[in-house]
């Protein structure tokens, strides 16, 4: 991987085969687990400047129709937080000249509070091609860098220029046209989107997203931006652009039921009772999940353009035979993307219950992958992956010309995603989202056998019962094992905490800058031996404080609570202290 300094560039051809889909991914940590961004990209021409609205992607707009951006969301590292985005490089217009990679922060917070900041771009495989570290200082509006062209080549080039302005200083030199109410502080703010949202809103016209913060994107041909008639707030005053996130919640009400009696069962699309082995619930589970994947467009591609695929027409396949050796293999299914003639394809390997993967199954899945020129190896199981590793070791053949990725997905983690859209952020249409509804009833079915993450290990027992005898002592390798199961099953719990309140959900790790993930498992399994209580922070995406969890083995009670940070009122200084429940332990 190439480390980048600041203004340097580089071609992609010089790092990469086929410059083609992307990921960038920026990273950051805070001290108290709170620091946080809000990621954004701008599609500029040759002049720099937007060629319209919908070159702006952020929160509200996360996703180009072409297939071309698409914001992945957070995901939590060894030492704070990682925003990712897909830049499928084939599927960027041509009349666009250079794609921003940019963050901002609001209500006075700053980048300089945050530590290691960072940008890495990685190829489809997930292969790390260069990072660029950087400093930041009273800035609240940051570029991390850009993706430009060059005689037809694309190049990235370290930018890490700042705006003490925010995010109004630095849309304005993209050609983006900003209210002076953008940079209110987090008080301010609320109070203005409490405003708007009690006010009739104009709608805005078809394809255009909703602005972030009061911006106002005009395009680079400086054709004025048509505001909207004034209103109550003051004489002459424009309404304000509504600046809170987009919302689409589906009615949760449930209808009268026509049944006789609670014995009558609903007819469902996928039903499970019947299943009875391991084996038939793979196939199901599999048939299932990739038939819903090519049928509802919004779906399949939250799940696969974190893996580098492209946006285009989608085709899914069961129980494949493909040659290998003296015996052909059968992976559980194989997914085939087109795009502008250009086929990407992915095999497909899937456990249910507690079934593990096997290596020597998946390695002969990734050499056929490689033989073939498949892009990805796409492994789900009931287990969590950590810290973007793949769930098992397998060995990737540098020789060989084209890459394949390795990469996973927990069933919690498809479930998630299905409830996010369809309780929370909408789909195209009702078809689709009854498909989705239909998809979450079979994997929240008790005989699916895609519960997500529910066994903590075989070091788990043993563990406990030391800890309740005081004979566990500190380097115990069981201890490590028992921290990086605790870790999977506090994921799961963000999982399901937000997809249950539409809102992010994130568990907070406070390390010492540069620290690994090995280093800081091992500190926390030798706090387990001393204390006899592992722990954990989430962090609620709106919520006044970290929700603090402790599962205390000792007694068999799970403790949780929320310490507010403390508010000035009048001159004294109001701390509200979270109230400990005790629930029974794991």
């Amino acid at each position: 991987m190439r480390e980048m300094s600041k203004g340097a560039n580089v071609g992609l051809a010089t790092l990469m085969d086929d410059p083609g889909p992307v990921t960038v991914s920026l990273s950051w940590s805070s001290d108290d687990g709170r620091g946080d961004a809000d990621v954004s990209v701008l599609l500029l021409d040759v002049a720099g400047k937007v060629r319209s609205d919908t070159d702006f992607f952020f929160y509200n707009h996360p996703a180009a129709t072409d297939g071309s951006v698409q914001l992945l969301g957070k995901t939590p590292t060894a030492t704070g937080m990682e925003d990712r985005i897909s830049v499928d490089l084939t599927a960027i217009p041509s009349d666009v000249d250079r794609v921003v990679v940019a963050a901002s922060r609001y209500g006075g917070a700053r980048f300089g509070d945050l530590g290691d900041l960072r940008l890495d771009l990685a190829d489809s495989t997930g292969q790390a091609l260069l990072g660029f570290s950087m400093e930041a200082g009273p800035e609240s509006g940051f570029v991390f860098g850009e993706l430009y062209r060059r005689t037809g080549e694309w190049k990235f080039r370290a930018v890490g220029q700042g705006y003490d302005t925010g995010l109004a200083g630095l849309a304005t030199d993209f050609g983006i046209d900003v209210d002076d109410a953008e940079e209110a502080p987090d008080g301010e703010r609320e109070s203005l989107l409490n405003d708007e949202a009690e006010a009739p809103q104009p709608e805005a016209p078809a394809g255009q997203p909703e602005a972030p913060a009061g911006i106002r994107p005009v395009t680079s041909a400086a054709v004025p931006a048509q505001r909207s008639e004034p209103t109550d707030s003051g004489p002459g005053r424009p309404r304000r652009p509504r600046t809170a996130r987009r919302r689409v919640t589906l009615p949760r009400a449930v209808r009268r039921s026509l049944a006789e009696n609670e014995t009558w069962r609903s007819a469902r699309l996928f039903p499970v009772p019947s299943l009875k082995s391991d084996r038939e619930r793979e196939t199901r589970a599999t048939s299932v999940l990739l038939a819903v994947m090519a049928q509802v467009p919004e779906f399949g591609r939250r799940l696969t353009a974190a893996f580098g695929a492209p946006a285009g027409h989608t085709e899914t396949f069961t129980e494949v035979s493909l040659p290998h050796g003296e015996s052909p293999k059968r992976p559980d299914g194989v997914i085939r993307i087109e795009r502008a003639g250009k086929l990407w394809t992915a095999l497909v390997e899937t456990k249910t219950n507690g079934n593990g993967l096997r290596s020597d199954q998946v390695q002969g899945y990734v050499d056929i992958a490689a033989r073939r020129g498949y892009e990805a190896v796409i492994t789900i199981s009931n287990d969590v992956a950590l810290d973007g590793r793949p769930m098992v070791d397998v060995r990737i053949d540098g020789r060989r010309k084209n890459k394949v990725g390795l990469w996973h997905l927990s069933w919690a983690d498809i479930a998630h995603q299905a409830q996010m859209l369809i309780r929370h952020e909408g789909v195209g249409n009702a078809g689709h989202a009854w498909l989705l509804q239909e998809l979450l009833l079979y994997l929240q079915h008790e005989n699916s056998g895609c519960h997500g993450f529910q066994n903590m290990g075989p070091a788990w027992v043993p563990v406990r019962n030391a800890i309740d005898t005081e004979t566990l002592c500190q380097g115990d390798r069981r201890t490590v094992e028992v921290v990086e199961s605790w870790e999977r099953l506090i994921r799961q719990v963000c999982l399901r905490m937000g997809g249950e309140l539409g809102q992010k959900v994130m568990p907070v790790q406070r390390t010492k800058r540069g620290a690994d993930a090995v280093a800081r498992r091992a500190a926390l399994a030798d706090c387990l031996c001393e204390e006899g209580r592992p722990h954990a922070a989430l962090r609620l995406e709106g919520a006044p404080g970290n929700l603090a969890v402790t599962a205390d083995l000792r007694t068999g009670k799970l403790r949780t609570s929320v310490t507010p940070p403390p508010r000035k009122r009048g001159g004294f200084s109001l701390c509200l202290v979270g109230v400990a429940t005790d629930q029974p332990g794991p």
